[in-house]
């Protein structure tokens, strides 16, 4: 019997996202997601070169990698990898989730991310391997619906309706573009990421 087909004994949240910068709406969204599926892990993988984003300012790896460690560095379910830096060429979401699946043959994977990625999933590379491997967390803000994309993926792919989930998170009315903004136009950002993030932001004079 191999790694692939041995019974899933934990499961592994994986969170991906430019994280440029990283806020409290994305470790609000990766703790409720934890406590809610029982995760016993949530890794944080900051994407390399991102082949969805028109952005051409995106921050270096390093200086997003730095900001995500030092986000996460008091919670120790949290982890972050460089894997997607560190490897050449765009990040495509199916070559991490290979890699995963072989070091953390044990584990179940689920991929938290916002709603609106999750309603682009049918255009990502080899969305077809991807939705055989792990389950989907849509964070949402309250009062989101998704009603439209659900009537969709019944319709169109019943066989995932069981691998989708959504989540409502509060705090996901921060977003990095409002951050980059005002830190571009002097206005504060205090509350909205952790401390050590926002010095961080201010001694590398980053989205200035």
């Amino acid at each position: 019997m191999n790694n692939f087909t041995k019974q899933k004994t934990s499961r592994l949240g994986v969170m991906g996202g430019t994280f440029d910068p990283i806020h409290y709406g994305h470790l609000v969204a990766a703790e409720m997601a934890r406590s809610e599926f029982k995760l016993s892990k949530v890794l944080f993988i900051p994407t390399g070169i991102p082949p969805h984003k028109d952005r051409l300012d995106i921050s270096a790896g390093e200086f997003r990698l730095e900001m995500v460690e030092r986000a996460i560095e008091d919670n120790p379910v949290f982890a972050c990898s460089a894997m997607e830096i560190e490897r050449q060429g765009p990040s495509y979401t199916v070559e991490t989730l290979r890699l995963l699946s072989k070091i953390w043959p044990e584990h179940e994977l689920y991929f938290i991310t916002g709603t609106d990625a999750l309603r682009e999933i049918f255009s990502w590379r080899e969305a077809e391997e991807i939705l055989t491997m792990i389950q989907f967390i849509g964070a949402a803000r309250p009062g989101f619906d998704a009603k439209d994309f659900l009537q969709y993926v019944r319709q169109e792919h019943p066989e995932i309706v069981d691998k989708i989930h959504y989540l409502e998170v509060p705090a996901l009315a921060i977003s990095s573009t409002d951050i980059r903004r005002r830190v571009k136009n002097k206005q504060p950002i205090r509350y909205l990421l952790p401390e050590a993030v926002r010095l961080y932001i201010e001694q590398k004079n980053l989205y200035r």
